[in-house]
């Protein structure tokens, strides 16, 4: 691991100037993803600063009736607050399948949506990967792949994004909050992930040296009818090789709400709108349900060893749904 300083903030614009633009410098929260790949090499900050001790380590009422989650806000006290349950309840079931109860005590919701990806190919310093090196090459499109993206992938990239997480968020429409020297701005968490395209490295939308501070969830009532499902190649701590996170608002028997987005299928959580588009006002009913899937999965890619993935979505969807939709009508 190379040598790094160390600095710790307790104001946020004083964790701002801190970083003060050094492209070398990463703000370090609970660490599960950064110093992990600080071990391997694949990151290499030369300083890192600690905002564990910032203000944004509450979960509050917004004056909309929605919710701000603080940015150090740690994945287990998100997923046990008791109107994040009450309320949201998908999103508490995303964080508690993301990951192990002692990863989840010390994960924030800010680096959690901004981890990087799990491909084999990108946290091996050994390989070629256009994320880690531009131009170097996407190993995995001829290589192992079994678990890679199937929507919104490109020649350069077909690595997934980790977050269980953020999968619910982008189904609440999420807004995420940052600061950056020149002040505060804000952006829906759908647009805080960049398109692969030819730049994979480019991930975010964040101005160079922001500092994220939160995200907020508007209030919904058909959030609180919703549901979050995992797959995944072991049931024990294991990342997902698809997921859905839905919410639905029936009403005599028709689709008055819904809201649908799949994990571990793209570069960024993908919100499915049109399956939405396709589902509202539609009866409520399993034929629905898969042709919504159909129509949202019409631009799935897959690589010759992943295509498993867009029938488990399409099966994941109309599982998931017709719980929902039988929840409602009893």
């Amino acid at each position: 691991m190379r040598e790094f300083g160390y600095q710790r903030a307790y104001d946020v614009s004083g964790a701002v100037a801190l970083l003060d633009g050094d492209r070398e410098a990463r703000f370090l929260g609970g660490g599960t993803n950064l110093v992990d790949l600080m071990k391997t090499g694949v990151e290499r900050p030369a300083r890192l600063v600690d905002v564990t001790e910032l203000p944004l380590n509450r979960v509050e009422e917004t004056a909309d009736g929605g919710l701000r989650i603080g940015a150090t806000v740690t994945n287990s006290d998100l997923a046990a607050h008791p109107e994040i349950r009450r309320r949201y309840p998908a999103l508490t079931q995303a964080v508690l399948a993301g990951a192990s109860g002692q990863l989840r005590n010390m994960a924030t919701v800010g680096g959690n949506l901004l981890q990087r990806t799990r491909c084999g190919y990108f946290t091996d310093v050994n390989s070629p990967c256009n994320k880690r090196v531009p131009g170097s090459g996407c190993p995995a499109i001829e290589g192992e792949h079994h678990n890679h993206a199937v929507l919104g992938a490109s020649d350069h990239c077909v690595a997934t994004h980790p977050s269980d997480m953020g999968v619910a968020l982008a189904a609440f429409d999420a807004r995420v909050s940052y600061e950056t020297a020149a002040g505060p701005g804000e952006l829906p968490l759908t647009d805080l992930y960049l398109p692969v395209g030819e730049t994979p490295h480019l991930e975010t939308a964040l101005p160079p040296g922001a500092l994220i501070t939160g995200v907020t969830l508007p209030a919904t009532a058909t959030a609180a009818h919703s549901r979050y499902r995992k797959v995944r190649e072991r049931a024990s701590y294991a990342f997902a090789i698809g997921s859905v996170a839905a919410a639905l608002d029936v009403r005599d028997g028709h689709v008055h709400d819904v809201r649908l987005a799949f994990g571990a299928v793209a570069s960024r959580p993908w919100r499915a709108r049109t399956a939405e588009r396709v589902l509202t006002g539609a009866p409520a009913d399993a034929g629905n349900f898969a042709a919504a899937a159909d129509a949202e999965l019409t631009a799935a890619r897959p690589l010759p060893h992943n295509g498993y993935k867009v029938t488990l979505m399409r099966n994941l969807v109309v599982a998931v749904l017709s719980e929902l939709a039988e929840e409602a009508a009893r």
